[in-house]
């Protein structure tokens, strides 16, 4: 990679960071916890978000800004489950940044909101080099995907608050090693939980909705110090 090139993403990351930082004091501001939602395409993001809208809308204001390359599906699932939802099309762009997001966070009223889900595109290399402002980072990896994924994209695996593995009903099914996948990902991240879950049967999700609320918890509190 050239000396030119280098510097060029360089200013480019610097320039997204900028912005990330500003999204980060709007949130703080509204005292809105935010996650960065990211997974592999087919890994179950947006099954895991209606899921969360059904089981805590009652509890829970929540606002979804949904990235794609192209369509409104995703969002409109977010809709209907229960949850406000702002769609960014990203026009082929393989990941969110933090000027999308920005303009995205400008059409709510987030001091109306408890919790910002942020659903990136679907891709386990670039959203890792993108800080959008929010509070915590969230991957969502899944059993057919194969137990070798932290070891294939180190950067993603790394640069993540939590994961959840999804769709372990499949395990009887699938050559899965699941000790394989931890230790893999302990070893890139070892102050990182590792929570299992079937979205299709709802096994574990319990505690990702109290991890939700024990975190939001957590920043409103430290907001106050």
């Amino acid at each position: 990679m050239s000396e030119q090139r280098i510097s060029i993403i360089q200013n480019i990351l610097s320039a997204n960071d900028a912005i990330a930082e500003n999204n980060r004091q709007l949130l703080k501001q509204a005292r809105l916890f935010s996650i960065n939602l990211m997974a592999s395409p087919g890994a179950g993001k947006t099954t895991l978000i209606e899921q969360t809208i059904k089981n805590l809308t009652n509890e829970l204001r929540i606002l979804v800004i949904d990235g794609d390359i192209a369509t409104t599906f995703d969002a409109d699932r977010a809709s209907a489950a229960g949850a406000t939802a702002i769609q960014i099309n990203t026009g082929g762009d393989c990941h969110l940044d933090a000027v999308m997001l920005n303009k995205a966070l400008l059409q709510a009223d987030l001091y109306q909101f408890d919790l910002l889900i942020v659903e990136n595109v679907g891709n386990l290399v670039c959203p890792a080099s993108f800080d959008l402002g929010t509070a915590l980072n969230v991957l969502v990896a899944s059993v057919p995907e194969g137990h070798d994924k932290p070891h294939k994209y180190p950067s993603m695996y790394r640069g993540v608050d939590y994961v959840i593995l999804n769709k372990i009903d499949l395990l009887p099914y699938v050559d899965f090693d699941v000790e394989f996948f931890r230790k893999g990902l302990e070893a890139l991240n070892p102050s990182v939980d590792l929570l299992l879950v079937s979205c299709r049967t709802g096994e574990g999700l319990s505690r990702w909705f109290q991890w939700l609320h024990k975190r939001i918890n957590e920043y409103r509190t430290l907001l106050v110090e």
